[in-house]
């Protein structure tokens, strides 16, 4: 097996800039016990669309191309492919009984991809669950305008799921209360990023300290961040450098900050 070589690296993880359907393939079998991802929709977002326009679009600026269009790597008609043979290799490299939740948009069309992932997940290992998150109003759009996104949760069969809450009152439905809220991203940050508190709710849900958890598509790096926050160790991966470097300096910051504090 070849030698993979880090961009960035902590002592509980190691993130590497490329393709993930190059790298993943050269991770141990069976080495990861859970996978959080949010991949490219294939909405083109950020690429002249109603995102890159949301600032004129609501009376508070000037729409200006170069500086508000930040498109996403393999957003286009390419991201269903792309999808479809990163989930080629999620089964074999979780453990038996792990889970993949997997971050998929609204619920709305003309390109239906919470449906359409979720078949194509539960055709390679056991779909679970689709959690709404409730980012609270008011989202983009004019018809039915989009102010939740899912997350989907499916299990690799042969073992019971690990899930490690103890209180019994986990909705399928993350609500304003929680504190989980969108974020609206500067021009310095990703696009389309999540808050750390997001795969941070379903970490801890299914993996216990030092366990490991992937995300193949990394972005910004809120996974792997949630992951140092809570001991768990990581992998990522991301095409973008501009993006592997945001996400080394968001997590030199919060180690700067834990020692500072004693964490």
């Amino acid at each position: 097996m070849a030698v993979l070589k880090p961009y960035f690296e902590t002592k509980l993880g190691k993130l590497y800039c490329g393709d993930c359907l190059e790298v993943m393939p050269k991770l141990e079998s069976g080495s990861i016990d859970m996978i959080f991802t949010d991949p490219p929709y294939g909405h083109n977002n950020n690429n002249g669309d109603l995102i890159s326009r949301r600032e004129a679009a609501l009376g508070c600026g000037d729409y200006v191309p170069e500086r508000d269009n930040r498109p996403i790597a393999n957003d286009g008609d390419e991201a269903n492919e792309l999808f479809k043979n990163a989930l080629k290799e999620f089964p074999r490299l979780l453990a038996a009984g792990c889970c993949c939740c997997c971050c998929c948009c609204g619920g709305g069309g003309p390109a239906p991809q919470f449906a359409r992932w979720s078949l194509w997940i539960d055709e390679i290992l056991n779909f679970k669950q689709m959690v709404v998150w409730d980012k609270g109003p008011m989202g983009m759009g004019w018809h039915y305008r989009r102010s939740y996104e899912t997350i989907l949760v499916a299990e690799k069969p042969g073992a019971a799921c690990r899930w490690f809450d103890k209180s019994k009152k986990i909705e399928n439905i993350i609500r304003p209360s929680s504190g989980i809220k969108k974020i609206i991203p500067s021009l310095s940050d990703h696009p389309t990023p999540k808050p750390v508190l997001l795969p941070s709710h379903f970490i801890m849900l299914h993996t216990q300290s030092g366990d490991v958890v992937i995300d193949p598509f990394t972005g910004g790096g809120s996974t792997i961040l949630a992951c140092e926050k809570l001991n768990r160790r990581w992998i990522g991966i991301e095409i973008s450098e501009q993006y592997c470097e945001l996400a080394a300096k968001r997590i030199e910051a919060e180690t700067r900050q834990l020692k500072l504090f004693g964490g």
